[in-house]
């Protein structure tokens, strides 16, 4: 019942009325006990009046002056911060599927990790939000286009095939471009839902080496910052993973610096997770953020319940105790 403001706040002015009655019951009590006083035959009085109840004759009328101020909040239309479902976004998850995803550093591997926590990311959003991936080595390709169905994204994510190279900046150009096809399709006159870019990577880009070339992921980031789609990026691995290439064992430390850049200079936010468990709460935190926002809602219902309650219980108690309500 925490409340944030009053939609209505004019009904208040009942609280005037309400005072009125409160006034009038003491005053009809003074003027009862007045007329009281002046009988002349007490000890008449005595046996024909009934015996004095003390205070719990009063209970009707504060309980009915209780219900009254509890109504009058509910109808100035009480508002509160709400957690409700997100029905218009699009989110594109970018996922990572470089040879260094191969490594065992994470059970059973990174890629069979990253697949089992983003199946689980892409499930548990709510079902307004629209849904695309992208999947990256050395080059990017979007799997799926952004949708409310839920099943042709789990089904993609379960089918993601290994390759060589490290194109970070393609897989975030990739999805900016499903973002801004989406947008002008459902657009209307409420413009283009907000966007956001999910990319896990476990490895620095190798495709172009310079993170500020054209196509490289820092200038992909800052484009991202222009659209007004930031990044969330997810670091994903330890320092200490390797992967067989040529019969040889290659280390593929994992590279938070870029990703960590990447997410500041898009206006996005930077998770780490060295294992499976990690990951899964860094997706099921970026689904709660994402699926959920804080809005304004109407908060009268409990004060109206209440007010309901008190009334029935004032009027029940009236009659109990052999009172007219005032």
């Amino acid at each position: 019942m925490s409340l944030s403001g009053f939609s209505a706040p004019w009904w208040f002015l009942l609280l005037i009325v309400v005072a009125a009655v409160a006034a009038g019951y003491v005053v009809a009590q003074r003027m009862r006990r007045r007329r009281t006083l002046r009988f002349s035959n007490l000890e008449l009085l005595e046996r024909v009046a009934p015996k004095a109840q003390g205070w719990p004759r009063h209970l009707p009328a504060a309980l009915l002056i209780v219900s009254l101020i509890l109504l009058t909040v509910g109808l100035a239309g009480p508002t509160a911060e709400q957690r409700v479902p997100r029905n218009r976004a699009t989110v594109m998850l970018v996922i990572d599927v470089s040879l260094s995803m191969e490594a065992t550093d994470v059970k059973p591997t990174r890629i069979r990790a990253a697949q089992d926590a983003a199946t689980a990311f892409a499930q548990g959003l709510t079902p307004g939000i629209n849904l695309g991936l992208v999947s990256f080595a050395g080059t990017a390709t979007v799997l799926v286009a952004p949708t409310t169905e839920r099943q042709n994204v789990v089904t993609a994510i379960g089918g993601l095939k290994l390759a060589q190279s490290t194109a970070t900046g393609e897989g975030i150009y990739a999805a900016l471009q499903a973002v801004q096809g989406f947008s002008a399709m459902v657009g209307g006159a409420e413009g283009p839902p907000p966007a956001r870019i999910v990319l896990m990577s476990d490895g620095k880009q190798t495709v172009p080496e310079d993170l500020y070339a054209p196509r490289g992921a820092f200038t992909a980031a800052q484009e991202a910052k222009k659209e007004q789609v930031p990044i969330s990026t997810i670091s994903f691995g330890t320092d200490h993973g390797t992967v067989e290439i040529d019969g040889r064992q290659v280390p593929v430390d994992v590279d938070d610096g870029s990703l960590q850049e990447v997410a500041r200079l898009s206006g996005g936010d930077f998770y780490q997770a060295g294992s499976a468990e990690q990951l899964k709460q860094v997706y099921q935190d970026l689904g709660e953020q994402i699926g959920y926002e804080l809005k304004e809602a109407d908060a009268s219902r409990p004060w109206v319940m209440l007010g309901t309650l008190a009334l029935i219980v004032s009027a029940g108690t009236a009659l109990v105790l052999g009172q007219r309500l005032p």
